[in-house]
């Protein structure tokens, strides 16, 4: 038997092995029960920290303009679900407009950080921004960074971060803070209600 054959023979024995998924496997997935997907407990303990996003979210987006003037505010959807068998959570937004961009937020328990990798719509996005931060329990924050260099070339970091957090909602921040500190520039602002 030549060894292409056997290697076929081989790969169509284990193929059920590998085809089967158990429902312990995915039992945490969003599903019929639970449209959301659910907490696994063998994921890290500080998943639970953005379990206020596990729902859907009317919110009032608004950007800044260039000359430093606030856009008017447009309507904006933001719901999330577990996801990777409830070991992480995505999320989604729709700006009205047609502007779309979804997130997946994981706890990286080696640095004690979250990783979130975004992407959005239009345009295809082929290197992800990724930002890193982690919950402050003093001022009960979540705030994540990324550095970034501002459109005329000065280093700093863009900061994200999610404040205001309770049963009725969140609020959100986007803004850009120079590397010595010493200048600001908020950017984007979201305030969001849950859906009863």
């Amino acid at each position: 038997m030549n060894k292409f054959l056997l290697s076929c023979i081989l790969s169509f024995a284990l193929l059920p092995a590998f085809a089967q998924v158990s429902p312990a496997d995915s039992q945490y997935e969003p599903n019929d029960l639970q449209p959301r997907g659910s907490y696994n407990p063998a994921a890290p303990r500080e998943l639970k920290q953005f379990d206020f996003m596990v729902n859907v979210c009317d919110c009032k987006s608004v950007n800044r303009n260039p000359d430093g003037s606030w856009q008017d505010s447009v309507a904006m959807v933001w719901m999330a679900k577990y996801i990777l068998n409830g070991t992480g959570i995505q999320d989604f937004s729709w700006k009205e407009g047609g502007l779309a961009s979804s997130s997946v937020r994981q706890y990286d328990t080696t640095s004690q950080q979250w990783v979130v990798t975004y992407f959005s719509f239009p345009g295809v996005t082929t290197a992800p921004g990724v930002w890193l931060g982690a919950w402050d329990e003093e001022s009960q924050k979540m705030v994540l960074k990324k550095e970034q260099k501002a459109p005329n070339g000065m280093e700093g970091n863009s900061v994200l971060t999610f404040y205001d957090i309770s049963e009725k909602g969140f609020k959100w921040e986007g803004k850009w803070i120079s590397t010595d500190g010493q200048f600001t520039w908020p950017f984007w602002r979201i305030e969001c209600q849950r859906r009863r």
